[in-house]
């Protein structure tokens, strides 16, 4: 796949719901994902696919989406996309109800997604 097309399948997973399946399709298996922050406690990269996919069963566990806005992709080069999220969450631990704002940052090499980095604020 080229850039522009793991770029705009990437951001129409996550508008449709397809993240989970995109994972494997779209991402290399040793692909490293980088936040800005440690919220599950276990440091701020995960590496390889299976960790990757550990990471979204947590968000899924943890937060209910209930808005949810997407721009971009926005394409950097022949190796890197950017995608912007924007959303309202509710814990589903606390049910406390949120707005967030996130930066993804995709690194792509030999058809795959090799890096992901995500920018945001902590409040």
């Amino acid at each position: 796949m080229t850039l522009s097309e793991i770029a705009q399948e990437l951001v129409a997973g996550c508008r449709e719901g397809r993240e989970s399946e995109n994972l494997g399709k779209l991402y290399a298996a040793d692909a490293v994902s980088v936040e800005a922050s440690d919220p599950m406690g276990m440091g701020r990269e995960t590496k390889g696919l299976e960790g990757i996919r550990g990471k979204h069963e947590w968000w899924d566990g943890a937060f209910e989406v209930l808005e949810g806005n997407i721009e971009g992709p926005y394409e950097h080069g022949d190796d890197k996309f950017a995608v912007h999220f924007k959303m309202k969450t509710k814990s589903k631990e606390s049910g406390e109800v949120s707005d967030m704002a996130e930066v993804g940052v995709y690194h792509v090499a030999d058809g795959k997604i090799v890096r992901e980095e995500f920018f945001y604020t902590m409040g």
